[in-house]
């Protein structure tokens, strides 16, 4: 399954690593200032970063994916999100430093000698800790927010301002501004796009109902409609049970679970708690035994950097359409 999803990854990402020739060389440290739009502000780069710090898996992949892991000066990331040996941006792994497996940290960037934060809301960004893009401005160091992390006005802590594939082709395409690499991150959009609507094209004519269960025993976390899971569920021919959620990654009830009664439930492979592990509480669990995904063992696993916005969610879209079509 792994050589077949790497497989699967290198053909849509072939502006990558992959094997394609397009704008081998960056924009480099001398040119001028760069605009962009990120969070609904402009924000303004007087130089192009050459020692980019990111955190997560998914953000990670995004500058590996547009061929930028020389331009950065390493990344944070827990090691629980999956295995990352079969991936097509294996080279940048091996490349780029692991700074730490947990989140980052201001220090972390110091001692990296980093030049710009990538990271998101819940990606790293966190007032708890005292990281954020103001604190990292007073540093002097630039910040770019994940699209999918960026808060919106409904609470304070609220997230999502557009339909999460929107979110993935909105960073691309400013990282590719910001790098000087606009046909490398044009050429991935596109191949992404054409994956998708190959999926979409063959989606059950009913529709079947999804809930997307991340962790949780009391609550379970789940997906809102700004989460990449309602479009990858979406796109793949479902429909999230939780579209009407406007969030992104939020915890709801139980009992909204089972009103609303999915005919499949996917589950986020991560963390100490293992897919199968999962799985066996969603089928023990009492409240949920008569849900149609439980009663007809309708399950399925797709692990974190899937779920999250990444490169991977073209091939996320891919497998789950597959599952759907087969259970239909």
């Amino acid at each position: 399954m792994r050589k077949l999803l790497a497989a699967a990854l290198c053909l849509a990402a072939t502006a990558t690593g992959c094997g394609a020739s397009v704008e081998t060389t960056p924009k480099g440290p001398g040119s001028s200032s760069v605009t962009l739009t990120n969070c609904g502000k402009k924000v303004t780069f007087d130089k192009v970063p050459e020692r980019v710090v990111t955190n997560d898996v998914g953000i990670t992949e995004l500058m590996f994916a547009l061929g930028l892991e020389d331009r950065m000066a390493g990344f944070a990331m827990p090691d629980d999100k999956g295995d990352l040996s079969g991936v097509p941006w294996k080279d940048g792994y091996d490349k780029v430093p692991w700074l730490s497996k947990d989140q980052l940290t201001k220090e972390n960037v110091l001692d990296a000698r980093g030049d710009m934060v990538f990271a998101g809301w819940n990606y790293g960004f966190r007032e708890d800790a005292g990281f954020t893009p103001d604190a990292l401005k007073k540093l002097g160091i630039p910040s770019y927010i994940l699209t999918e992390s960026c808060r919106n006005d409904r609470t304070k802590t609220s997230r999502g301002i557009m339909p999460p594939l929107e979110a993935l082709y909105t960073d691309l395409t400013n990282l590719g501004k910001l790098f000087g690499v606009e046909k490398r991150a044009a050429t991935l959009i596109s191949g992404f796009k054409k994956e998708i609507a190959d999926v979409h094209a063959q989606a059950p004519a009913k529709k079947p109902t999804v809930f997307l269960y991340d962790s949780g025993q009391d609550q379970p976390f789940t997906s809102g409609r700004y989460a990449a899971p309602d479009q990858i569920i979406s796109e793949a021919g479902g429909v999230n049970v939780m579209h009407d959620v406007r969030d992104s990654w939020t915890t709801v009830g139980w009992e909204s679970v089972v009103e609303r009664n999915p005919d499949t439930i996917v589950i986020c492979d991560y963390g100490d708690v293992s897919a199968e592990q999962k799985k066996k509480f969603l089928l023990s669990y009492a409240p949920l035994r008569d849900v149609s995904a439980v009663k007809h063992r309708r399950i399925f696993t797709l692990d974190y950097v899937d779920l999250v916005e990444s490169p991977r969610n073209p091939s996320a879209i891919a497998r789950l359409g597959a599952y759907l079509r087969t259970t239909g």
